[in-house]
């Protein structure tokens, strides 16, 4: 089974992030630059929330809100999952299901070591699986 260091490994640990107190608009900013969907929030060096654009469609744009009065702490996702990087990929999917998350922040000794998205869960699982079927392809040709 993949782990998630071994996904970070091949992804990479760039993990963007954003102070509570930031505006809004400097978080959406942010996003358009990196061309991503979501921002880890970080206080005091610890994982305090996730701010994603369905946080700004849903808490500002449909509220008519300001994203340049606004502060990501008043709409930043709460109560964060954290994944350790020793999970397995099969757990995050699971996870990322049950709890409805599209982003996981990965945390080692209460350190941010990355974020794995839904996307890079389902690009390790596709690997794998592709591995299993090379596998059992060679050995039906006798490859063994």
């Amino acid at each position: 089974m993949t782990t998630i260091w071994e996904v970070l490994e091949r992804k990479g640990h760039e993990v963007h992030t954003i102070e509570p107190d930031a505006t809004v608009f400097d978080a959406l900013v942010t996003m358009a630059q990196k061309n991503i969907g979501a921002l880890v929030v970080l206080e005091n060096g610890r994982v305090a929330g996730v701010l994603s654009e369905r946080d700004y469609a849903r808490k500002v744009i449909l509220r008519g809100e300001s994203s340049k009065e606004l502060t990501v702490r008043k709409i930043m996702s709460r109560g964060v999952i954290c994944v350790a990087p020793e999970r397995t990929v099969a757990e995050c999917m699971a996870l990322m299901t049950d709890m409805r998350v599209r982003h996981l922040p990965v945390v080692a000794e209460e350190k941010l070591v990355g974020v794995i998205s839904i996307g890079d869960v389902v690009k390790a699982v596709i690997a794998e699986k592709e591995f299993i079927i090379e596998q059992l392809e060679g050995y039906i040709r006798g490859n063994w």
